[in-house]
């Protein structure tokens, strides 16, 4: 079994502190950690870095730290500390800045149908942090379900360490490529080289269609997966050292 690796162990640590904290103190922090939508007020630069730390429930954290400990241990045994530490939150970073990107070409899309009806930006604005839809322009400028799309877009932020261990994923994939993987729900091992293309493809068919089941970013997922390729990609052609 593998060890506890110095980088790993303290971050699944921290994790562990930022969502077992909350509940014994009973404060919510999600204002303030979790990455909000840029033109949300409760949006701050450095929800980056920190949504790395929170997590939605235990399901979540659980998950989100085996895998940081199975194909993260490896790799920050051959990288080294520092190198795997830059490496995660470069690909958790990474991750937070493409989704949202991603979810400011969406809200734009329809941000712009309110303009075109008339509405003010402090209009749009009141009426996505109150949920109403009373105004007639509203009613007339999009659809209902444009409105849910673009007040959740709005209003619910991202948590999880999700984005930045799809990158020790692809990473270890890249490395060992041969070893062999599989899921609870499809138990057949599979070579990494096939089975991290096919959950990255997976995450990318359900960010495009409808049919993704619960709130799962997983635009996050692709974001810190092509983050974490280029810079393992370059790491591995360019091979050099951090202190």
């Amino acid at each position: 079994m593998n060890n506890f690796t110095d980088a790993i162990k303290h971050l699944i640590v921290i994790n562990i502190i930022v969502f077992v904290a909350p509940q014994l103190m009973q404060t919510d922090y999600t204002n303030i950690l979790a990455l909000h939508f840029p033109k949300n007020e409760h949006f701050g630069f450095w929800q980056y870095a920190t949504h790395l730390f929170m997590h939605g429930g235990f399901a979540h954290i659980l998950f989100n730290m085996y895998g940081l400990w199975a194909f993260g241990t490896p790799l920050e045994q051959m990288w080294g500390k520092n190198k795997f530490i830059f490496f995660y939150f470069s690909s958790g970073i990474g991750a937070g800045l493409i989704y949202t990107l991603v979810n400011y070409y969406q809200f734009n899309a329809i941000y712009d149908l309110f303009i075109q009806a008339g509405l003010t930006d402090n209009e749009v604005i009141a009426i996505l942090k109150e949920g109403s839809t009373n105004d007639i322009r509203v009613l007339q400028a999009i659809t209902q379900q444009q409105f849910n799309e673009i007040f959740a877009l709005y209003n619910t932020p991202a948590v999880g360490a999700s984005g930045a261990v799809y990158g020790v994923l692809v990473a270890f994939g890249m490395y060992f490529k041969d070893a062999k993987l599989a899921l609870i729900f499809f138990p057949v091992p599979i070579a990494a080289k096939y089975f991290i293309p096919i959950m990255i493809l997976g995450d990318l068919f359900f960010g495009v269609t409808k049919y993704s089941v619960g709130n799962i970013a997983h635009f996050a997922h692709i974001g810190g997966a092509l983050i974490g390729f280029i810079i393992a990609f370059y790491w591995k052609k360019n091979q050099f050292k951090m202190y």
